[in-house]
Formats: C-alpha cells, structure tokens, sequence
C-alpha cells in the first residue's frame, strides 16, 4: 500500500519538508494544503530575505544546530536552481560601552556555533565594511546573506509537484481527527482527506491546528506586526549590505536595522507593534476575535506588564516616522527624514507560554500520526532545509 503524507502549509517550511519526504522515502504520496491561492503567502513572503550565519542563538540549541547546517543547503540549493544568494555581509554594531559587553557575549555565541570568518571591528574599521556607519566597536560576519525566499519556496513547489506530489492551493482545514492508523483533514468545503501521517508548518495559525489536533494549547501564537520604512532609490547606496544594532538579550526582537535587499533597495526597521489580527500586515486589518483570543490568553497579561515601555515605544515609532528615523540615526547618522518612505510589513508568529515565557528554540511536538511544528521563528527560513532533515528523520511511517 503506497503511504501518504500531508503538509498543512505551503510557506518556505512546509515546502522544503514535503520535499524531502519525497527524497528520503520515494513512493510516499505528498500532498501539500494551504488555504491561501499560492505559497510563501505569510511568514515567508514577508520576511527581510536575510540569510542568517548563526550569530545569536544558544549554542546547543535546535536554533543553532539547524540554522547552521541550513545555510550551506540554502546556498547550495539556490545555485542549483539559479535563485540570487548574495553573501553581502552583515554588521552588528555597538554604539555604547555597555552594548559593548553585550556584543562580547554575542561573540562568543558565534564562534561556538562555528560562524565562520568573524572579524572584530574598531570603529574606523567599520567603515571600511560601511561607510557612513557610526559606532565604537562591532561584529563582522561576511557569510551573512541575503535571498529571494519566494523564489525558493516555488522553486521547492516545483520539485514537489515534479516528483508527483500535490500541492492543494486555497484548501483551508477546518477540522482534524485522528484514528489509529490514519489521519482525517476536514476542509471548509467539507472535503475529508486521509493520510497516513499528517506534519503541521502552519506559522501564525499553527497554535489553533496543534490544539485542535489533540496537543496542548500552549504555547500560544502571539502576532506582532514588523514596520519597515524603505529608503528611495537614490540614497541605497547609504547601505552596502545589513547593518544590525546589538539586540536587548531580554526581548526577542533584533530592534531597528537596515538591510538590503537582492533587488538593490534598503528597508529600515523593522519595529514590533501587536497586530490586532493573526494575519495584520495592514494598520487597518482588524479582527474582533484575533484579539480577544490574545489580550485574554494569560501570557499576553505577563508579557503586557513587563515589557509595557518597549510595547508603547514601538507604538510610537509606529505613528511617527520622525521618531523611527531618529532611532536608525544610531548606526547612520547621515540618514534624513526625507530619506525614507513608508514600506511593508511582517507579522511575526511569537510562542509565548501561559507564564509568560517568550519561547526561544524551535518547538516540535508530536501528537500520535501528527507532527507539529508549534514555534518556528527566524532563523525559520534559513534553515529550512535543515528543519526538514530533522523533522523527516524523527517521522516513523508504519
């Protein structure tokens, strides 16, 4: 009996997993839904494109592991498919002498996560790399890239489908049940689908399907909107490749930085604002029932009373664009008000335990024949290929 397999969620994850299902257990049916009308529609689709070396995550760590062994399979599979792979180089810069310490420890966690070829930089280093950054100190790693993870993701659609999988486009789950020795996708249109096993690479809604697939209902998907403003054409060049401050060790986003993009423009953020819808990539989009399910559940309260002044400075450069230039005035201070227009924007899928506890790692639970992927932030995309090799390899097909 030929065995079949379903992925719920056509972005970069889902994608590379299907495929490698199809590379590691030929004969196996695929088939890959997702309720949007193409792939790469969330998560993916509205990333910064960065190719991460490794930089920050806890040696030892499914972060670390994975990414760095994600990065030489993206590259490698960007050439094979002639998607762009620019290893533009990314600055990490210290512009205070107690970010000064913090970038000492950011070291040290990349180079035990073998980032190759780190350089530390003075100053007027820096502006060898970037020349119109400011700073006192800073982390240099030249492997740090940058990619069209669109691209990738059709390509990755492609092979799948090549290979005889199916991709199921703008087929939303509704419901899944399972049985002892099958699972049963319910679609809004009441078609039932059975498959052997069934993976999870949802993103923004994977908390609802884990829950609803029998796993617990923590942690919880809380969505925070990133901002970017974009530079104009004519003052690109102020960025030859990414420039990152030094992040805050107790909040878990990067903070405002540049970062330039294959087709040769610069975003400039991004911020981190609560989207007051799972999917809010818009000021405007709005869900009454999104955002009851996140102010209610308890560790949006926790998170709320401890981090309230971060929450309502990113609120504020959210209004005012003056205020977030002022802030990446930080690393280049040549940078103007008229510089800059409004540009896109991701919602950031963040897990968050009923405590309060940010989670930080890659989480995988696995609920009989359904395997869940219930936190897969960035370094998500990077290391894609790596987080299906893990997740294929620990599937057991009866």
């Amino acid at each position: 009996m030929t065995r079949s397999v379903g992925v719920v969620g056509a972005g970069i994850v889902g994608l590379a997993v299907a495929r490698r299902i199809q590379e590691v257990l030929p004969g196996t049916r695929v088939t890959v839904v997702d309720k949007e009308d193409g792939v790469a529609r969330h998560q993916t689709g509205h990333n910064s494109g960065v190719v991460h070396a490794g930089i920050y995550y806890k040696p030892g760590s499914l972060k670390a592991a994975l990414c760095r062994r994600g990065v030489g399979l993206l590259r490698a599979y960007c050439e094979e498919k002639g998607v762009v792979y620019d290893a533009c180089g990314k600055l990490v810069v210290a512009s205070t002498a107690a970010e000064v310490l913090l970038l000492d420890d950011i070291e040290t966690r990349a180079r035990a996560n073998g980032v190759p070829g780190l350089r530390r930089l003075t100053g007027p280093q820096m502006k060898e790399v970037e020349p119109h950054v400011e700073g006192i100190a800073a982390l240099h790693s030249p492997s740090t890239a940058i990619t069209d993870f669109v691209a990738v993701s059709e390509a990755l659609a492609a092979d799948v489908a090549a290979d005889g999988g199916e991709i199921r486009l703008a087929t939303e789950v509704r419901h899944l049940s399972s049985a002892p020795r099958s699972v049963h996708l319910t679609t809004t249109d009441g078609e039932v689908l059975e498959f052997d096993h069934v993976l999870l690479c949802a993103g923004l809604q994977s908390d609802r399907l884990a829950t609803a697939a029998g796993d617990g209902q923590d942690p919880a998907i809380l969505p925070f909107r990133g901002e970017y403003l974009k530079l104009v054409p004519e003052r690109a060049d102020l960025v030859r490749g990414l420039i990152y401050p030094v992040p805050d060790p107790s909040y878990p986003f990067l903070g405002v930085h540049f970062t330039r993009r294959v087709d040769g423009s610069v975003d400039v953020g991004p911020n981190a604002v609560l989207a007051t819808a799972r999917e809010g990539y818009r000021t405007r989009d709005f869900s009454l029932s999104d955002l009851r399910e996140t102010v209610t559940y308890p560790g949006f309260r926790r998170i709320a009373g401890n981090h309230w002044r971060m929450g309502a400075a990113e609120i504020a450069g959210s209004l005012s664009v003056r205020l977030f230039v002022k802030r990446a005035q930080a690393y280049v201070p040549s940078l103007r008000r008229q510089d800059v227009v409004r540009g896109g924007a991701g919602v950031r899928a963040q897990a968050v335990e009923r405590d309060g506890t940010l989670v930080d790692d890659f989480r995988i639970h696995r609920v009989g024949r359904i395997t869940a992927l219930r936190n897969a932030p960035s370094p998500a995309a990077t290391s894609a290929l790596a987080i299906a090799e893990h997740v294929v390899e620990a599937l057991e097909l009866e």
